[in-house]
C-alpha cells in the first residue's frame, strides 16, 4: 500500500497498489520463496510448496492442451447455459467461460474432481483471470519506467501548464524523486503524470 489515507475506515483492497496480484489465493506463491530465503519457512514446507506450483502448472498446461470436438462438448455447454461451438476447443477456453467452473468440467474430466481444493483454486483463478493478470503485469512494468523518470528538486509544478491546481500543490509539497513517485501521491491523477511526462519528453528534446 502506498497511498495513505486520513480515515481509517477507508482502508481496503482498492488501496492496494497491485491489487490483482496481490491476493489471498496467491499468498504462499508470493511469500513462501522470500521467507524460505529468510529462514522463516522449512526446507519441507518450500518442498510442498514447489510441489503445489509444478502440479498447478502441469494442469493448466493440460487443459490448455486437451482439445474437445462440438460432438464431445457442446452437449455439456448448453446444459451450464452457454453458447454451443463450431470448432474444437481446449478445456482451458471452456473454463474461461464465467458460466463455467473446474468443478463443473469434472464432468468431461473426472480427474479434475480429485484435485486438492487449494491446488484447483489456483488453476481456476490463473486460467479465468489470465488476461487481467498479463494486463497488470504489463502496467507494471510500464511504471518500473516511470521510477526511472527523475524529476528536479526544484521543478515548477505551480507554474507548469496543464496541471490541475490539486496536484500541483500536491506535488510541490511533497517533491517527489521520481515520475513513479509522483504517481502514488494522493490526489495526482494519470492526467496529471501524462502532463509531467509530456514536460520532461519536451525537456529532453530541448537540451538534446
Amino acid at each position: 500500500v502506498t497511498k495513505g489515507t486520513n480515515e481509517p475506515y477507508r482502508i481496503m483492497t482498492s488501496r492496494a497498489e497491485y491489487r490483482l496480484l496481490l491476493r489471498q489465493d496467491n499468498a504462499d506463491e508470493r511469500l513462501t520463496g522470500k521467507s524460505f530465503q529468510l529462514g522463516l519457512a522449512t526446507q519441507e514446507r518450500y518442498d510442498r510448496f514447489l510441489a503445489k506450483q509444478n502440479k498447478v502448472q502441469n494442469e493448466i498446461a493440460r487443459l490448455e492442451e486437451t482439445m474437445l470436438k462440438p460432438l464431445e462438448i457442446n452437449d455439456f455447454l448448453e446444459e451450464m447455459g452457454t453458447s454451443p461451438v463450431q470448432s474444437s476447443i481446449s478445456m482451458a477456453d471452456a473454463l474461461r467461460r464465467p458460466q463455467i467452473k473446474l468443478k463443473d468440467l469434472a464432468k468431461m474430466d473426472p480427474s479434475l474432481g480429485e484435485l486438492p481444493y487449494h491446488i484447483a483454486t489456483q488453476i481456476e483463478v490463473q486460467i479465468k483471470y489470465e488476461g487481467y493478470i498479463n494486463k497488470q503485469m504489463q502496467q507494471i512494468e510500464r511504471f518500473k519506467k516511470l521510477e526511472n523518470k527523475l524529476l528536479s528538486e526544484d521543478f515548477d509544478y505551480l507554474n507548469l501548464k496543464g496541471l490541475r491546481i490539486e496536484a500541483a500543490q500536491k506535488l510541490d509539497a511533497v517533491r517527489p524523486r521520481s515520475v513513479g513517485q509522483a504517481a502514488r501521491i494522493s490526489g495526482v491523477s494519470p492526467a496529471d503524470i501524462n502532463v509531467l511526462l509530456i514536460h520532461l519528453e519536451k525537456q529532453r528534446r530541448e537540451n538534446e
